[in-house]
């Protein structure tokens, strides 16, 4: 009788391994959900993925929205092989997730505007809804709406303008906040109004200075936090991964196209943490030119990771 040792009949031990969660967005937006995750899963391995190609999305028609961000997922969870996709974007999010979950096996978590709690800490009962047109308008808004804050007086406001200054920020333009205050003006014509909804991911990165714009204080509620809870939930549920490793020293950040606009976001991009910027190979653009293989660029090495 031939005998095999534990050794040799056994599989082949793994170690767990850091997760990698791929981040996405249009623009520069989902960098607020990706700065929460970072601050509670320091040790998971980040990549952030930008449409910037077909930025906004805000402007798009549903179905034309759905097949641009499949295309893009489709590539993007070929050449990443995330653990786990963040979908960073309210737009995306409330029209794209049920394609995009048919074909990944793995968990896609989405952005949607953060009413519930806004309903829930309200003192007032009366709520601003900043966001994109699109959102403002979308259907799913107002089932959130209907089920979690038919209590409350709501107040939409729509606005591209406010992605645009933040995409700007990050260019290292300073906001006008004399535009900002002109902007946000219609929700605080109500006195009662006493917290605001940011339901755009690009909304957050202007927090500071929509507080100095606003004409008096009130709260400031988006889905960052929430987002990169359950993100972690999701983790810990997870034995085949890590969640005892070191954190990481950065991020890095893929493109759908490589323009002018992608090198003034350089500087602020490494300011967030990224390490490296690249294009993704091999995806045809609306237009139909075909992107070539990675183009990867190293953040100035002046600059280091934060």
């Amino acid at each position: 009788m031939t005998t095999h040792s534990p050794t040799e009949s056994s599989p082949p031990v793994t170690s767990p391994r850091p997760p990698r969660i791929l981040v996405f967005d249009s623009g520069v937006g989902g960098l607020s959900v990706l700065t929460e995750i970072r601050a509670r899963i320091p040790y998971c391995e980040l990549v952030y993925a930008c449409d910037n190609a077909a930025f906004p999305y805000g402007t798009k028609g549903e179905q034309e929205l759905v097949e641009r961000v499949d295309t893009v997922l489709r590539k993007l969870i070929h050449d990443i092989v995330p653990d786990i996709v963040v979908v960073a974007c309210n737009t995306a999010s409330t029209v794209a997730l049920p394609r995009i979950r048919a074909h990944f096996r793995n968990p896609v978590v989405g952005v949607v505007p953060a009413i519930k709690p806004a309903a829930l800490s309200s003192r007032n009962r009366v709520i601003g809804l900043l966001a994109t047109p699109g959102t403002v308008a979308r259907p799913y808004t107002q089932r959130l709406i209907d089920d979690f804050a038919s209590h409350c007086t709501i107040h939409r406001l729509g606005t591209r303008r406010l992605v645009e200054i933040a995409e700007d920020k990050l260019r290292k333009k300073a906001p006008d906040l004399e535009e900002i205050r002109d902007i946000i003006s219609p929700l605080f014509a109500d006195p009662d109004l006493d917290t605001i909804v940011l339901a755009c991911t690009h909304f957050p990165l202007l927090r500071a200075e929509l507080a100095a714009a606003a004409p008096r204080a009130v709260q400031w509620v988006d889905s960052g936090e929430a987002i990169a809870r359950r993100v972690l939930d999701l983790l810990l549920s997870t034995d085949s991964l890590s969640c005892d490793q070191p954190p990481t020293s950065g991020f890095d950040c893929w493109f759908t196209a490589d323009d002018k606009a992608l090198t003034a976001l350089r500087e602020g991009l490494q300011a967030f943490g990224a390490r490296t910027l690249r294009t993704i190979p091999g995806l045809t653009l609306a237009t139909g030119q075909t992107i070539p293989d990675a183009v990867q660029t190293p953040c100035p090495s002046t600059l280091r990771p934060q």
